[in-house]
């Protein structure tokens, strides 16, 4: 009898077992679930853009979940601005490439509000993807945007809760955070754990929040001080993770910058638990060969058409010539370089306004300048940043812009709001005689404020001593900046005006009596030519009808090839 009942309890487990395993219910199995991420892409919707493109990430994000439908595509921030094929659309075409490429979930990043918040509520509204963060509050202290969500995937339950740096109070325009809160992100994700460790198998934290030491608050502090965040999809510090970086138990992954990777997280869930983590990306080399999706294509090839109409469009008149030739600005002064730098100091409101010669890529003509003028003045999207620095750096700083001269260089520095004179002949690195500030005289003591792009703010071309500054405030990109500018001032001001000197060389004084030696014959009387900028030695010899060579000799020019406007050189006319 005991052993008939012993078969039939059997018999009965064999059969549960089997129903379980039929209908996913095995307590054993395993869920593999995928998470696709991009973080910082400002807008790079194109291959040419130097990343991967989103006609490929759409094709990859389809692969993908044919591969796993288990799988979850999300967006770190900093995404609806940047480049002008999305800002002319104040972030409509970039919401809308996030739809057609099947993103689920963003969060905010600062850049995000750069058209205001009563425009970001607007794209929210207008897109399938839903926007997250548990840290933004109105003046009400409700939140502003979906806290967070739980996403059910073959039976295990996934939080996730959306973060953004409280650095956006000051990383954006402030108007466009007027009446907003940005809570504490340490005391907001402890919250956000409690409120979903209950109801989920899996937390995940995604946030714009980043690694940058500077911050008022990292990725990597959150996964400190905060237990039972099982992922943090990063953004916001730009930093490349190959393969993640595992805190306590937490996996920080973030891609980098400009789609330049895509990233993909991958957790094995079983008995309601994350059982294994892994993160790894996928290079633009890498992505080579992937095909392009063609309904991406088609709805990039639409937005193009549209914004040619709008490229089209005069935004300002300039009544003089803008001199924006490329081995002009990276060698002097020119109208164009002042009154771009001009027009980012006089948004940012700093003392001292950069412009990189580098940046400014065309000349403008006497006449209407359209919008498409404009963004091929400025095709990068870089956003002007203000950082306060010590008066050792701002001359280190302009010791570089002019260490390569008379090559030219993209690293040199238009500028506004100061005047420095450099000494060409002097060793690099001390070639600076005299700087004024604001019609002051320059104090290496002291501190300024300089208006610059994220590039230099990073350490680009060089100026590594921008780099451990804090941002103080974030506006708009240099194309917006310098039409705004030119609405409201013209082009007043900018003439070329001596805010770079060139010291003149040492001329060799006029001697009293003529040695027999000298190539000066009695009947031979000097003339002093004043260089202009143009001149060569040939071009003034063959005026006087003399040689460049005569002209070296009687100068003592060290390098003929070498003169500088202002500077006098003496030639013997008969």
């Amino acid at each position: 009898m005991k052993k008939k009942v012993l078969s039939l309890v059997l018999v009965c487990l064999l059969i549960l077992n089997s129903i379980s395993f039929a209908f996913g219910l095995d307590q054993n199995e395993t869920t593999k679930i995928t998470i696709i991420h991009t973080n910082d892409t400002h807008s790079r919707l194109l291959d040419t853009d130097g990343g991967i493109g989103f006609a490929k990430i759409s094709t990859i994000i389809q692969n993908t979940i044919a591969e796993n439908p288990n799988t979850i595509v999300v967006d770190a921030g900093d995404t609806l601005h940047g480049k002008p094929i999305v800002n002319i659309s104040k972030g409509e075409n970039a919401i809308r490439t996030l739809d057609i490429a099947g993103y689920e979930f963003m969060t905010l990043g600062n850049h995000d509000f750069n058209y205001g918040q009563e425009r970001l509520l607007q794209l929210r509204d207008m897109s399938d993807v839903k926007m997250l963060s548990a840290n933004i509050l109105d003046k009400n202290g409700d939140y502003l945007f979906t806290p967070y969500v739980i996403k059910e995937i073959n039976g295990v339950k996934v939080g996730i809760f959306g973060l953004t740096t409280p650095e956006t109070a000051y990383k954006t325009s402030p108007t466009n955070v007027e009446g907003l809160t940005f809570a504490d992100a340490v005391e907001v994700s402890h919250h956000m754990v409690e409120e979903l460790k209950d109801k989920t198998d899996v937390i995940i934290a995604l946030a714009h929040i980043g690694l940058d030491e500077s911050s008022v608050v990292t990725s990597k502090q959150i996964a400190e001080k905060v237990e039972g965040i099982d992922v943090i999809i990063d953004g916001h510090s730009h930093t490349q993770l190959s393969t993640g970086l595992m805190v306590n138990n937490t996996l920080i992954a973030q891609t980098g910058e400009y789609d330049k990777n895509i990233g993909f997280v991958n957790l094995q869930v079983q008995n309601g638990k994350v059982i294994s983590k892994e993160a790894k990306l996928l290079s633009t080399d890498a992505a080579k060969e992937i095909p392009q999706d063609q309904k991406m294509l088609d709805f990039i090839s639409s937005i193009n058409a549209q914004n040619a109409e709008v490229f089209a469009k005069v935004v300002a008149k300039t009544d003089i010539y803008l001199d924006g030739v490329r081995e002009n600005v990276r060698t002097k002064e020119t109208n164009l370089g002042n009154l771009s730098a001009d027009a980012v100091r006089y948004a940012s409101k700093a003392q001292i306004g950069f412009v990189n010669g580098g940046n400014i890529r065309t000349p403008i003509d006497i006449g209407d300048i359209t919008y498409g003028k404009v963004a091929e003045l400025f095709p990068f999207g870089n956003t002007v940043q203000v950082k306060k620095i010590s008066g050792t750096d701002l001359k280190n700083a302009l010791e570089l812009s002019v260490g390569a001269y008379p090559a030219a260089q993209g690293a040199f520095l238009q500028v506004s709001g100061l005047k420095f004179e450099f000494d060409p002949l002097l060793p690099k690195g001390s070639r600076i005689k005299h700087i004024i500030v604001d019609d002051q005289h320059f104090n290496e003591e002291s501190e300024y404020t300089i208006a610059i792009n994220d590039f230099l703010g990073i350490g680009g071309d060089g100026y590594e001593m921008f780099k451990p500054y804090p941002v103080l405030s974030e506006i708009g990109t240099y194309e917006e900046v310098f039409a705004e500018y030119l609405n409201i001032n013209g082009t007043k001001g900018c003439e070329v005006s001596g805010r770079i000197a060139i010291t003149p060389a040492p001329t060799v004084p006029v001697p009293t009596t003529v040695p027999t030696t000298s190539v000066i014959k009695p009947t031979e009387t000097i003339v002093s030519y004043t260089v202009v900028s143009g001149d060569v030695l040939w071009k003034i010899a063959l005026k006087y009808k003399t040689s460049w060579q005569e002209l070296a000799k009687y100068n003592k020019l060290v390098n003929p090839n070498l003169i500088f406007p202002g500077q006098i050189i003496k030639v013997p006319v008969k």
